[in-house]
């Protein structure tokens, strides 16, 4: 996994992707609890889950994902901003390997706890 500040050949693309990913799966499995929730309510909850100093950053170095991130000499591959891109960039991936979002949103709901997980951060 590469961070700009690496190589120009670097995983931006995946962690757009993956973030877009992310959140399409917390808006559905919000919805399939409570098909009624306000679209307000939904897009606090995917701010919540998609915070990078928080839960994306949390669930990211859970992982370990600092430890295997490149990033340049002068970058710290612990920054919240490095690693959450890098959680992201998980999903992108599976999904492209599968060639279903579903599949990553199955695997990104297992990592952040399933539906438990989307309402505790």
């Amino acid at each position: 996994m590469t961070h700009s500040s690496y190589s120009e050949e670097n995983n931006k693309a995946f962690s757009i992707l993956g973030e877009s990913i992310i959140e399409t799966t917390v808006a559905l499995k919000l919805l399939k609890l409570d098909v009624d929730l306000s679209s307000k309510d939904i897009s606090d909850r995917i701010a919540e889950i998609s915070k990078v100093e928080t839960s994306c950053a949390v669930d990211g170095m859970r992982l370990g994902l600092q430890n295997v991130v490149r990033v340049s000499s002068n970058t710290d591959s612990s920054t919240s901003s490095i690693v959450c891109g890098a959680f992201r960039s998980i999903f992108a991936a599976i999904a492209l390997d599968t060639g279903k979002s579903d599949d990553a949103g199955d695997v990104f709901l297992a990592v952040h706890g399933g539906a438990g997980g989307l309402f505790s951060v």
